[in-house]
């Protein structure tokens, strides 16, 4: 027999050793990890077939609990074959990108990929695959290879890959290729090998169809020997410009024969990309306490002028985005005029150059935007693009408002709340938490991901205040940078900031179309009675102006916050008594507020943040 005593000790340690039991058995699971791809590459140009052969040594870690059993790579250049993904969807998307396609006079759409002939299409053959210099079984299917590994992959343990590929540059079509509209000759990217994402949902093997990326962090060592009257535009620092020459402020290579070799390194980023062509000019500025930035672009005297004054003021915006959203990390960013449009790799971009000084400097904000949003935080676009190409509107937004000197309204963008509302009303809106490929329209994922992602984060200074928001930015890069962070991610930083529970707003405004449409529907007896007139619970700032010409702020939190924001001092809300009401519960879809004096004006939001699809019944005048 075990006195009381014997007995609760026992029953104490049994639980302690239960406790310790799950801890090691599920609590690696609990912890943060991610992967990790180190490149080594050597690559040689064949510039007269637009060619190339490729050799890498990628080192890879598995950091995750799992054994890995076999291993991904991207081999996006595959997509540019006429039956490919990318050629189907753009046959029957209903509206295509009009760069990938062609219109015949009847109207009839025809997809470019379909028509490629041999040597335009794009490829990458691989030759070789080893690991640890054992030879791979592999299997390539689209865009994807799939290679069954010699030995497991336990957990904590890394193997060196070895690649030996050939590809096929394909005619310029998205983002990358040859032989751009402007004449340069070569944008190079998603011209490797890539190796797939691996995190805690699993492998992420999106087909290439044109859109979005995700990949683990590395260092980039790539040696590109190409012809010596080429210029290259990259990722990452060159680490040999006195044997290329050429490349510095305004210098041109002159046409000699043979190769040169350029040696680029790059650290902590997810992918890299370069252009070349025996035309371009490089200038350099340097930010005090910041990054070199190079400016390469075509030898073309109708842009040069846009180019040169464009060069301050990017200088300024990469400052205004290191004290607002976090410093930025990397000792380079190159722009460089490529590609089809503006896309972002790790620090540099390739822009299209032939522009307007205003559409140039947007641009160019845009995608070193991207440097945080994306690359720096390496945001899952293929499922979150919205995260990462709203953030980073907003943020570009906010910045050319401060540094052209343009007045900042508390909504610093109705331009996209007005699209976002255009897409609400249209009926082919789709939730924001679809996979970003799989859009029903090109439209509704272009609104969805730019002009709606906006709209979650300046609602968002909405409902925590805009103090909050700014800290929440700052805190996210504290927590987050050189990781993967979800919207679960970013949310949670808001909440830890502002003390507010959030977890509603995102549900409702990502995982389903509902909108927000609250009324005042009248005043009667001194009681100003609200309604909501959707499902979709909001907290409320009401102004009221009285007959006497004071006005009133009545903050109104709706039940779910559990807390309520910091007043705020807005123009309108000046000489504006604050009081805090009662919470609105989502059940009840009508609230009334007692006032004391005759009421002349009441509106529902002021500042229009809230992303009120009616605003026309959002304010009362007797």
């Amino acid at each position: 027999m075990f006195t009381p005593n014997e007995i609760i000790m026992k029953k104490t340690l049994l639980f302690l050793i239960f406790q310790l039991f799950f801890l090691t058995a599920f609590g690696q699971n609990l912890e943060y990890w991610q992967q990790r791809a180190d490149y080594e590459m050597e690559i040689d140009v064949d510039d007269s077939k637009f060619q190339y052969d490729g050799k890498m040594k990628l080192t890879y870690a598995n950091h995750s609990p799992d054994e890995l059993k076999k291993v991904y790579f991207h081999l996006y250049y595959n997509a540019f074959q006429p039956g490919s993904a990318m050629d189907h969807r753009l046959r029957n998307i209903k509206d295509p990108d009009s760069r990938m396609v062609l219109k015949d006079e009847s109207g009839k759409i025809q997809s470019r990929i379909e028509i490629l002939s041999e040597e335009n299409i794009g490829f990458q053959k691989i030759n070789s695959i080893k690991q640890n210099r054992k030879s791979l079984n592999y299997k390539i299917s689209g865009t994807i290879m799939e290679v069954s590994l010699a030995e497991g992959l336990k957990p904590g343990q890394k193997a060196v890959f070895e690649l030996d590929w050939k590809a096929q540059v394909p005619e310029i079509i998205r983002r990358g290729g040859k032989n751009t509209k402007e004449g340069v000759d070569f944008s190079m990217t998603q011209w490797y090998p890539k190796m797939a994402h691996y995190d805690r949902f699993g492998w992420h093997l999106d087909e290439y169809i044109g859109r979005e990326f995700v990949a683990p962090f590395g260092n980039f060592d790539v040696k590109i020997n190409i012809q010596k009257d080429y210029i290259i535009g990259a990722s990452g620092k060159l680490q040999n410009p006195n044997e290329v020459k050429g490349y510095v402020a305004g210098a041109k290579v002159k046409a000699t024969k043979g190769k040169a070799t350029w040696h680029f390194i790059a650290e902590n980023i997810h992918d890299f990309a370069w252009a070349a062509d025996k035309e371009f000019l490089v200038n350099k500025q340097r930010i005090a306490n910041g990054p070199e930035v190079y400016f390469v672009r075509m030898n073309d005297d109708s842009i040069a002028e846009n180019w040169k004054k464009a060069e301050i003021p990017t200088l300024k915006f990469i400052e205004y985005m290191s004290k607002h959203f976090g410093k930025y990390p990397w000792s380079t960013y190159t722009i460089v005029q490529g590609g089809d449009g503006g896309m972002e790799y790790g620090t540099v971009t390739l822009i299209t150059g032939k522009r307007s000084f205003e559409s140039l400097v947007g641009v160019i904000y845009h995608e070193i935007a991207h440097s945080w949003f994306q690359h720096m935080f390496a945001i899952n676009e293929t499922v979150d693009e919205w995260m990462d190409e709203g953030f980073t509107s907003y943020a570009e937004n906010l910045a050319y408002l401060e540094i052209f000197n343009q007045k900042r309204e508390p909504n610093p963008n109705m331009a996209a709340y007005e699209s976002y509302f255009n897409l609400a009303k249209s009926g082919v809106e789709e939730p924001m938490s679809l996979l970003a490929d799989y859009y029903n329209y090109n439209y509704a994922y272009g609104v969805q991901a730019y002009n709606k992602g906006q709209v979650y984060v300046i609602q968002l200074g909405y409902i925590i205040g805009e103090e909050n928001l700014k800290n929440t930015f700052l805190k996210f890069y504290e927590e987050w940078k050189f990781k993967h962070p979800t919207p679960e991610d970013f949310r949670r930083t808001a909440e830890k900031v502002s003390g507010l529970n959030l977890k509603w707003y995102e549900n409702l405004f990502v995982n389903t179309t509902r909108v927000v449409d609250y009324s005042v529907q009248g005043v009667v007896n001194n009681e100003i009675q609200l309604k909501n007139l959707s499902n979709f619970p909001m907290p409320i700032d009401l102004l009221v102006e009285y007959a006497d010409g004071t006005k009133e702020l009545f903050y109104i939190p709706n039940l779910e916050l559990r807390g309520e924001k910091p007043a705020e001092d807005f123009e309108w809300y000046k000489d504006a008594k604050r009081t805090v009401l009662e919470p609105w519960k989502w059940s009840a879809p009508e609230y009334s507020v007692k006032v004391s004096k005759e009421v002349k004006k009441v509106i529902i939001d002021p500042t229009l943040r809230l992303a009120d699809i009616d605003y026309s019944n959002n304010i009362y005048n007797k």
